[in-house]
Order: structure tokens, then sequence, then C-alpha cells
């Protein structure tokens, strides 16, 4: 039986013409149809591979973004805070150079004193507080307050500091404390 159908075969594919097959062709045959659905599924897999990928890029783009926004204000804050804190112990000490300097004017040769006021000094220049030059310069309401007023005179013009009362001091180029001073008219 076995020979039957080979036999069976062969006359099957022997009686197959060329213008069968180009009619399958034409008319679509199932075998033509499951190649062109197999690439119409396959393109259509591949453009949804590619917009999860873009979609995907985007959301790590933007997660990314907003990891390096939260890194830089978390450091920020973080100088802020310091800083903040440094101006609050900054002026704690202002009264203590405030009183050095009044010992000085009372005692201007004691050596005790000279050298506390030196030191003093020197630790608020190495955190960035320095005194605001006031005397013979014109009044800046941002770093001065004045709080009297003298006839102006030969040495001295209208709008500028003949005494200071109280110094001032800055903490980097932030104003602690406005140096309080007489103003000539």
């Amino acid at each position: 039986m076995e020979n039957d159908k080979d036999i069976k075969k062969e006359v099957d594919v022997e009686s197959v013409s060329l213008n069968d097959a180009e009619k399958n062709e034409k008319s679509g045959t199932p075998d033509n149809t499951n190649e062109t659905a197999t690439e119409n599924e396959t393109d259509k897999l591949v453009a949804d591979l590619q917009t999860q990928v873009a979609d995907m890029t985007d959301k790590y783009m933007r997660v990314a973004a907003e990891l390096e926004n939260t890194r830089r204000r978390s450091v920020r804050d973080a100088e802020s805070a310091a800083r903040t804190v440094g101006m609050g112990i900054a002026k704690k000490f202002l009264p203590v150079m405030d009183a050095l300097d009044a010992a000085l004017k009372q005692t201007p040769e004691d050596e005790g004193i000279k050298s506390l006021a030196m030191a003093l000094n020197s630790a608020f220049a190495q955190i960035g507080i320095v005194k605001i030059e006031s005397l013979g310069q014109p009044l800046n309401p941002q770093f001065h307050s004045a709080v009297s007023t003298a006839p102006a005179d030969d040495e001295h013009a209208p709008n500028t500091i003949f005494a200071e009362m109280q110094s001032g001091y800055m903490y980097g180029d932030t104003v602690l404390r406005p140096a309080m001073v007489v103003v000539c008219k």
C-alpha cells in the first residue's frame, strides 16, 4: 500500500502545472496569506516594542533629571542650613567683639586686650566675618544705620560718615549687623 501512496503522490505532483502555481500566487493561497500575516504581525510587534522602548527611555530620562535636581536641591539646602547656623553663632559673638572694642578704647596699651581682640578678629576672618569699614565712607543704607547727624566741616563732605557708634559686620555677602554711624549733613 505504501507504494500506491507514493505513486499517487507522484501523480499529484506531476499533475500540477505552472499555470496552477501562478493562479495560486494571484489568488492568495493559504501559504502566501500566512507569510503576509506573519510579516504584518512582526511589523506590528516591532512597532509596539519601539514605542515601549521610547516610553521607557523617556521615563528613565525624567527620573534621572529628577534625581539630579533632588541632589542639587539637597546640597543647596544643606549649605543654606549651615550658613544660617553660622550666622546665628556669629551674631552671638558680636557683643563680645563690641566689649573688646570698648575695652581697647579705655585702655589702648593693654597687651592682653589687644591680643584677645586680634585673636577674635582672626577667628572672625577665618569663618568669613568681616568688619564693615565706615569712617570717611559715604552713607550706604545697606551697610550703615545713621543714628545721628553732625554739621559738615572742611574734612568731611555732606552725607559722609563722621563717626561710628557701633561696628557693623558681614558674613560673606550678607550683613550680620549694620554699622551705627553719625553722618555729616
